[in-house]
């Protein structure tokens, strides 16, 4: 058997307290069977472990080129071990929250950190919020297409059970992920879910062509 692709599924919130780590890991749960068919290990990553200031290298990302020898280098800590990690992985499961109708800060600062370590690879964007993250996810594509990331098709968006009931305050205050939240996306969601990684699983068995600037 071949080398199984690695895809990150990535918690991009950082604000405590924060139901993101328990979405990302509903998300896996509905891929693994997935992921084992199709020989694709699946790695958990969790943007806050990096603790990523706003960008504070003296160069643009653009510059910095991990595959080049004579590339300029990162000079901070957090930004070296960022590029390793995203460098790691042959595609990403971004899962990303929406924080007042738009792609959260810390999202946006964690895509901007790179350039080269993004480029080319497959994506699929699955987003929550009080209105399942659409503003949120239709930036986060807008920027990861343009970015010539190879974004899927279909982008799930996940809406908390009860609009603004029970279920949504227990996730902005307590950072819990309901059942009712959770059987209502087992149920609602999973097909979708289940139809990006699909798409994402495609693209890695194509070729990607990246133009280089």
């Amino acid at each position: 058997m071949s080398q199984p692709k690695s895809v990150a599924i990535i918690t991009t919130s950082t604000r405590t307290p924060r139901v993101g780590p328990h979405v990302a890991a509903f998300v896996k749960s509905l891929l693994d069977d997935a992921a084992k068919t199709n020989n694709i290990q699946l790695s958990p990553v969790d943007l806050a472990d990096f603790k990523l200031p706003i960008y504070d290298e003296a160069i643009v990302p653009g510059m910095i080129n991990p595959t080049q020898e004579d590339s300029p280098r990162y000079s901070h800590s957090h930004s070296i071990a960022w590029s390793a990690e995203i460098k790691r992985h042959d595609a990403y499961v971004l899962v990303i929250p929406e924080y007042n109708y738009g792609l959260a800060g810390g999202t946006k600062n964690a895509i901007d950190y790179l350039m080269h370590e993004w480029k080319g690879k497959p994506v699929a964007i699955v987003s929550y919020g009080i209105q399942g993250g659409a503003y949120a996810s239709e930036q986060a594509a807008h920027v990861l297409s343009n970015m010539k990331l190879r974004v899927a098709a279909t982008k799930p968006q996940l809406q908390f059970a009860g609009a603004h009931g029970p279920e949504l305050v227990g996730a902005m205050l307590k950072g819990e992920l309901g059942e009712a939240t959770k059987t209502s996306w087992g149920t609602g969601k999973a097909e979708e879910i289940l139809k990006a990684f699909e798409e994402v699983r495609v693209l890695l068995e194509e070729e990607p062509v990246v133009e280089e600037k």
